[in-house]
């Protein structure tokens, strides 16, 4: 790993725990924007008072966010690949960006979208590995989100696909690999196991209950998970500031499902 690597990571994980809590902000690109990011500068203010280690967001987003004041300290990573819901083929991701322009807007890394899966697969294979060798031209971190979407694949959480989908991460030269969560700890541990990189859980769809929140965060840091990288049920969360601290505290100060809903202020 060369040294702007390793010093750039420091900046997204906690080097005392070596997990890391993101928050990505990408979703209005490829639906509506939810109404936690419609105004970009509190979300980022909210998510770094409330103890986040970095967002993640395309890079029109960075100017308006603050970063480059109060928020200086909070990690960024910009997205360089999207799709939008208006596609017929929406889960097709192309590249938006590049590493150079990342580092220009001051990113401390670059994440990539890929879905498994998909009939122009081979499309994102080939931009993730270009980009993997940019990276480390340059000495960036990259983060890739992988899922198992379309073609044979029936269950996107079944445990043989995502494990797949975290080695193929770790395969391409991913620092970091992003995936779902599968449901339990001893499941997940499959997961964890094959991957030679970190891997942190996506938060997918809405979740009612607080409580199954912190229960998934806390199963995946049981089965070897490096953290998390989630949004919507963060920033639309109406305790958000309070959620991200209940995390905060679970992911670097290993507290308890209860003592992080005790934050909250939930039962």
């Amino acid at each position: 790993m060369e040294l702007g690597t390793k010093k750039r990571l420091t900046r997204i994980f906690n080097p005392e725990t070596n997990r890391t809590i993101l928050v990505p902000m990408d979703h209005g690109m490829t639906i509506l924007a939810p109404q936690g990011i419609v105004n970009i500068r509190k979300a980022v203010d909210d998510m770094h008072e409330g103890g986040a280690n970095a967002v993640i967001m395309h890079k029109g987003l960075i100017r308006a966010s603050g970063l480059e004041e109060a928020n200086a300290e909070l990690g960024l990573i910009m997205h360089i690949t999207a799709s939008t819901e208006f596609s017929p083929n929406g889960n097709t991701k192309v590249l938006t960006g590049s590493v150079e322009e990342a580092i220009r807007l001051g990113a401390d890394a670059v994440s990539v979208h890929l879905n498994l899966g998909d009939a122009n697969e081979r499309i994102m294979l080939e931009n993730a590995g270009k980009i993997a060798d940019d990276c480390n031209r340059w000495g960036m971190p990259l983060l890739m989100m992988l899922y198992g979407r379309g073609g044979l694949i029936r269950d996107s959480f079944a445990v043989d696909v995502v494990a797949q989908c975290a080695r193929v991460g770790a395969e391409l030269g991913a620092d970091i690999v992003k995936v779902s969560y599968t449901g339990s700890p001893e499941s997940f541990e499959r997961v964890t196991a094959c991957c030679c990189c970190p891997v942190v859980i996506a938060g997918g769809e809405r979740i009612n209950s607080t409580r199954k929140l912190l229960q998934m965060v806390w199963e995946s840091l049981q089965a070897g998970g490096a953290g998390l990288s989630i949004g919507r049920n963060v920033f639309d969360h109406p305790r958000r500031i309070a959620l991200m601290k209940a995390l905060n505290a679970m992911v670097h100060h290993n507290a308890t499902v209860d003592e992080g809903l005790e934050i909250v202020g939930e039962d």
